[in-house]
């Protein structure tokens, strides 16, 4: 329940620090006197929207904090903190809401800074508030949808329907995906498998284009290197036919001259060392020779095989052309590149059957997980429809009828039901509600949806804003039993113009708007009792002007 409120330069407010206590706390004032600005200001603990309009005129920011006592929460607030890995060290929360001047705000939860949206999910478990206009929620098939799953307390087939969903949805867009992609790689299958034969027909080796540009050369002058070659050999070995007299080889003079030297070197020593050298000499030229000989041999000439290589080559580089490619590595990296994503298409073939199959399942899941919750909430309804009659009736309007109509829908995260609260308050030919109900009759109605609501839900707290708009005598004090008797088991905060509403409060809160020497106005908001508590309930009953016959009235109605 709500314990604290500390409220710092919002809107009209300076500052305003109470304390609430559990049961039915009434809140009224005179209208303008700013009761809608302190719910305002509650409201932005709770994660409503927030922006510089909301700082008042004592400063540059303004300070919302609200403290919430936990001793009887259910568990589910302390693991939302849990999740959310914010401490707790006692059985109290603390929220508090700081905006500036730019608009922007900080939240915090327990001192721990937290996001909007942790704000807004703790809201929905500390307290729920019925403001002025949301009798309109009648109109809401979600509304309706949930207040029949409150009272069914299908809570779990709820869950299971949504994991269903959620499953299911996953799963097709997964499919989505995988055949949108599909479609992409088969509509580039034909041109990708034309690139792949084009690349693996040419048997592509590391290394061959250089090979082949060395042979090109090689061929393409062949006559000269086979020319050069032999007359090397003819340099050496000297013969007739090359037009020149016969004259001794190299090999000869070389072989006669180190014999020559050999005989000398009796005489001079260092002819022995020359004669060496020379034979060395020979024989190394013997090898070059020997090499000369074999690669002359080796030299073909040969245009066939020269334009083979030519043709080779020319192939090569239009293919290094078409590709953009440096060389035949890239060629090469090219090659398996597209020989993988022609192999892709079978994973993805092989995923998208997979996930027909899952889905598939997952459909059969989600209509078993629809069909029970359908069940609960037809075996509800009836129990429901009939609860709320009975309590609508007790509101005067003895003819009431009020029951709940559950169709098939199209499956959705909430289930495959549509939902239809339909009324009549003379007990003939019951319609939607939203077409046929006035506005006393909307308020008394959302006020017997709200009593069911926090009897089958484990909210702390709720604050109702002027629910009793419309509504005035006897039924105006029936509605105060019935928001009393809700008191009893949760904390009830209510806004309220009616006396016979007001005089049933555990306490009394009332709001007033005074206006400063510089005429600027100011809201506050203080709890009253005796006395005072009974001159306010009969301003309500008669206006500005208390008269002694309010004053004997509001006596009545407080039981003095």
């Amino acid at each position: 329940m709500l314990k604290e409120l500390h409220i710092k330069n919002y809107v009209l407010i300076d500052s305003l620090d109470i304390e609430f206590p559990a049961g039915l706390v009434i809140i009224t004032g005179q209208t303008g006197a700013g009761k809608s600005i302190i719910l305002g200001a509650l409201s932005l603990v709770l994660g409503s929207k927030a922006d510089a309009s909301a700082i008042g005129a004592s400063g540059d920011t303004c300070v919302v904090e609200a403290v919430f006592d936990l001793k009887d929460e259910d568990g589910s607030i302390r693991a939302l903190l849990d999740e959310n890995e914010i401490d707790y060290d006692s059985d109290e929360l603390i929220i508090r809401r700081v905006i500036n001047a730019s608009g922007r705000s900080r939240s915090f939860v327990n001192d721990s800074p937290a996001p909007l949206k942790v704000l807004t999910a703790l809201s929905s478990r500390l307290i729920d508030i019925h403001s002025q206009h949301e009798t309109m929620l009648l109109r809401d098939k979600a509304f309706q949808m949930s207040m029949l799953d409150h009272f069914a307390d299908d809570a779990a087939l709820l869950s299971s329907c949504r994991e269903a969903w959620t499953e299911l949805t996953g799963l097709k867009s997964e499919l989505a995906s995988v055949t949108e992609t599909l479609a992409k790689m088969n509509a580039e299958q034909d041109y990708n498998q034309a690139q792949y034969s084009q690349l693996e027909a040419a048997k592509l080796k590391e290394g061959e284009l250089e090979e082949l540009e060395t042979e090109q050369k090689q061929l393409a002058n062949a006559e000269e290197i086979k020319s050069s070659l032999y007359q090397i050999e003819n340099y050496f070995n000297p013969s007739a036919d090359d037009g020149q007299d016969e004259r001794p080889s190299l090999d000869f003079i070389l072989k006669e001259s180190s014999k020559l030297l050999d005989k000398i070197s009796a005489y001079v020593p260092a002819a022995s060392a020359l004669s060496g050298r020379m034979e060395s000499s020979r024989l190394e030229l013997d090898d070059v020779l020997s090499e000369v000989s074999e690669l002359e041999s080796r030299t073909d000439v040969s245009n066939d095989r020269l334009q083979e290589v030519d043709d080779r080559l020319s192939m090569l580089y239009d293919l290094m052309k078409k590709h953009s490619c440096s060389g035949i590595d890239e060629l090469i990296a090219l090659r398996d590149k597209l020989s993988e994503a022609l192999a892709d298409t079978s994973v993805l073939e092989a995923r998208k059957s997979e996930l027909q199959k899952r889905i598939s399942v997952a459909e059969a899941n989600l209509a078993g997980a629809c069909e029970r919750l359908h069940d609960a909430r037809a075996k509800a309804a009836p129990e429901f429809a009939d609860a709320i009659c009975r309590s609508i009736r007790s509101l005067e309007l003895d003819r009431a009828v009020f029951d709940v109509v559950l169709e098939p829908s199209q499956q959705g995260p909430s289930g495959s039901d549509s939902i239809l609260f339909r009324f009549s308050s003379t007990g003939k030919n019951p319609v939607d509600v939203a077409k046929c109900t006035s506005g006393g009759e909307m308020s008394r109605i959302m006020l017997c949806l709200k009593a069911m609501m926090a009897r089958y839900t484990n909210m702390p707290s709720m604050i109702f804003d002027e629910i009793d708009t419309g509504v005035s005598g006897s039924v105006a004090d029936k509605m105060g039993e019935m928001i009393c008797s809700m008191g009893d088991y949760m904390q009830v905060f209510a806004i309220t113009h009616l006396p016979q509403v007001a005089a049933k409060g555990d306490a009394h809160y009332i709001v007033t708007k005074t206006f400063e020497p510089d005429d600027r106005a100011v809201t506050s908001i203080r709890r009253i009792s005796g006395e005072e508590r009974l001159m306010e309930v009969a301003r309500i009953l008669s206006g500005s002007k208390v008269t002694p016959e309010a004053i004997a009235n509001a006596k009545s109605l407080l039981g003095k």
